[in-house]
């Protein structure tokens, strides 16, 4: 879930016939971080509906597996949405054709290997393998990333929609940068980023390299990256290594 403040009207209440399913989304959109329980005035706040509203659709959404209810009464996402989410076709089938690439490059670096998919104007990321003593990030499986603040993302823009790429390079902090990312992407096949840490330990910067993961008819199914802490050196190996993987990867997904 983005975590994307919901617009909610001045009166506080629901836009007029908006249909159930959708605000029931809306109360599962109000989650943000993996295993954090959420009070029923908090999930309220998030999903910009009454708490009365609220209160109905989390025990509907109990009821069916989709929440979890803890002994203080706050909410969890449910056990059954991992099951359902799991069946997904774009993230299940390209995660089982990367995982044995991921994992190779995962033994050899020791770092965070990040595979995602573009859904609309964002990433989503659908698997990250870590090693218990690297670098610690905010990447979660299930996150969302934007198109131009990751390298993961610009892959995935490199090979997006004419469209998606304007109305990303429109919204970008440094578009000329982006632009030049998305070239060196489309014609060497991998970008190497290095961008601020958000997280206050560890260290200040981190270093992304990525690339696309294309079928047979050049659509990016995914992109697959490496994160690590910048050293300033040479990412010739990385940038290697990354580059074989996606290739791997783009053929056994798209026998």
């Amino acid at each position: 879930m983005s975590g994307t403040p919901v617009q909610v009207p001045r009166s506080g209440r629901p836009l007029h016939g908006e249909p159930i399913l959708e605000r029931a989304f809306r109360v599962l959109g109000a989650f943000t971080e993996a295993g954090v329980g959420l009070a029923l005035h908090t999930i309220a706040a998030r999903a910009g509906l009454p708490k009365s509203t609220t209160s109905r659709i989390a025990s509907q959404l109990t009821d069916v597996g989709a929440l979890e209810r803890l002994d203080n009464g706050d909410f969890v996402v449910g056990l059954h949405l991992l099951e359902i989410a799991s069946l997904a076709p774009r993230g299940h089938g390209l995660r089982a054709a990367a995982l044995p690439f991921m994992q190779e490059l995962h033994r050899v670096t020791g770092q965070h290997i990040l595979l995602a998919v573009r859904d609309g104007d964002e990433a989503v990321l659908v698997e990250r393998l870590s090693a218990r003593d690297a670098a610690a990030v905010k990447y979660r499986v299930g996150g969302r990333l934007p198109l131009t603040g990751t390298g993961i993302g610009i892959a995935l823009l490199a090979h997006a929609p004419e469209r998606i790429r304007k109305e990303a390079l429109a919204g970008a902090n440094d578009a000329a940068c982006v632009r030049r990312l998305l070239a060196t992407v489309r014609s060497d096949g991998v970008c190497a980023v290095t961008m601020p840490n958000p997280l206050r330990s560890g260290p200040t910067t981190m270093s992304t390299v990525a690339a696309p993961i294309l079928s047979r008819r050049g659509d990016a199914l995914g992109a697959l990256s490496l994160v690590a802490p910048d050293e300033g050196g040479p990412r010739t190996a990385a940038v290697t290594a990354l580059r074989r993987a996606s290739l791997a990867i783009s053929r056994a997904a798209s026998p």
